[in-house]
């Protein structure tokens, strides 16, 4: 598919840390961890919200900075780029496997619209490989918690 030894390191260093929380939240949710906050299920939640309301911005920022000639696509994109942070909002409010199932759901979805950003040359080559890699990470992580996690 795309070349992950062109992946800048610090991308990829910051990127891997950014998923030690994923896994580290899914493994206390199956061992009905409980948080000085609530459960690790509900930590699991929380930070996928964050995460993909980031990730969202990320495709803002890739849109914002279109050259000019293309400022025509660079509507679309921005509203694409809120859809994430909308539907993390919302499934931050459902019952908690289902909130995992669609954390992991979008962050697929994601996964393709980012891809296909780069495909569109409105990103680096290197960030579909990459994106690729955090994101199957991400959804084995918030996989697991849905079928294997205690909620309170």
């Amino acid at each position: 598919m795309h070349d992950a030894s062109q992946i800048p390191r610090p991308a990829l260093v910051l990127g891997w840390l950014g998923v030690l929380p994923f896994a580290a939240f899914a493994l206390l949710a199956v061992a009905g961890g409980v948080l000085p906050r609530g459960t690790a299920s509900s930590a699991l939640i929380l930070y996928g919200v964050v995460i993909l309301s980031f990730m969202g911005g990320a495709q803002w920022g890739l849109a914002m900075a279109m050259p000019g000639g293309r400022t025509a696509a660079m509507g679309p994109r921005l509203a694409i780029s809120v859809l994430p942070a909308l539907a993390a909002f919302a499934l931050w409010y459902a019952p908690p496997t289902l909130s995992l199932v669609g954390l992991a759901s979008v962050f697929i979805a994601l996964l393709a619209y980012d891809i296909a950003t780069a495909h569109a040359s409105a990103a680096p080559s290197w960030y579909p490989a990459l994106r690729l890699q955090l994101t199957s990470a991400v959804v084995v992580c918030l996989l697991l918690g849905a079928l294997l996690g205690r909620p309170a």
